[in-house]
């Protein structure tokens, strides 16, 4: 399913979450979200971010980029 195919299974699993978590990574793994109120390019903020029953964590292991 690729890419796409792996990005509706974690919008689904984040929609069903009271916690969705970032604990590793940097911000070349970008995701776009499209929902109801647009289309969100995602590179640091978890995707459960848009779900407002769910808490969203970015853990010490994600390096932030500012720029």
């Amino acid at each position: 399913y690729g890419d796409e195919g792996k990005g509706r299974i974690i919008d689904f699993l984040a929609g069903n979450s009271e916690l969705v978590v970032r604990f590793q990574g940097g911000d070349n793994a970008g995701h776009t979200v499209i929902n109801d109120l647009g289309k969100f390019q995602l590179h640091l903020v978890p995707s459960g971010i848009f779900n407002p029953t769910s808490n969203n964590l970015i853990g010490t292991g994600v390096v932030v980029n500012p720029d």
